[in-house]
């Protein structure tokens, strides 16, 4: 998002041909942009609102024209499935197979997270596999997804988060406590939780540079991962008597048993 103090007004044109007739003028950073109103009340309020925003110091943005916090606002109406399916687009031709593969996943978890209060999938995993193997995958967008994920994502985009109420403590909580939990919701180990964390926060520190958050609403949430029992299944670790009848059996492999 590139912002301009360099912003000129020019008077309202009226135009008697069309049918908004009345067309407010301004240029950002010499860039000519306009919009058009059915009445010269209705086009003299906007240029008045366009003025004062510039008189306060606001910047307005080269592209849109618009100040800086109109675009926010109309940003944050984008939802969170949006945001993230925008951050792969433009992120992906320049990003390794193994980051590549990290984004998907931390994406396919948290995304099912920040959704309506009480909307519940109906095929949880068939929407992770949805999201992980098609929607933040480019590669696959070559092609239409499977009929079953289609209607997965479709409800998906039906009940995604709008990006203003990822600022809300609690929504945030629930997207991260999501990364803590496995499909079946036996607790992810620690280290994948710490590295899907990490690929989330870089998703949301370049929606700030983008405009859709003043900063970064991760920073200073108070939140922290739970803790993952060390205690070890004795059903998964061989005894000292197994240890050693599994050396003696190495040991008489041919070969290189004996070097093992």
């Amino acid at each position: 998002m590139a912002l301009s103090y360099r912003v000129r007004f020019w008077d309202i044109r009226e135009r008697p041909d069309r049918r908004k007739g009345f067309e407010v003028r301004w240029t950002v950073n010499g860039r000519e942009k306009s919009e058009s109103f059915l009445t010269k009340g209705l086009a003299e309020s906007r240029r008045a609102k366009l003025i004062t925003a510039a008189r306060d110091g606001e910047p307005f943005d080269s592209r849109t024209g618009l100040p800086a916090s109109e675009l926010r606002a109309l940003k944050q109406r984008t939802t969170w499935y949006a945001l993230a399916r925008e951050y792969i687009e433009q992120r992906w031709d320049r990003t390794p197979g193994n980051t590549r593969r990290t984004l998907a996943d931390a994406l396919a978890t948290i995304t099912p997270a920040f959704v309506e209060p009480g909307a519940v999938p109906q095929a949880p995993r068939v929407l992770r596999r949805a999201l992980y193997s098609w929607a933040f995958n480019k590669n696959a967008w070559r092609i239409d997804p499977p009929e079953e994920w289609q209607a997965a994502l479709d409800w998906l985009q039906r009940h995604s988060l709008p990006v203003s109420e990822l600022e809300e403590p609690d929504a945030l909580r629930r997207g991260l406590d999501a990364l803590c939990r496995k499909l079946d919701g036996t607790a992810a180990a620690a280290k994948t939780v710490k590295r899907k964390r990490a690929a989330v926060n870089e998703v949301f520190g370049v929606a700030v540079e983008r405009g859709y958050f003043n900063q970064n609403p991760l920073n200073g949430l108070r939140w922290s991962a739970p803790e993952v029992a060390d205690e070890v299944d004795p059903d998964c670790v061989p005894n000292p008597a197994q240890v050693a009848r599994l050396l003696t059996a190495a040991q008489a492999l041919p070969g290189r048993g004996p070097h093992l």
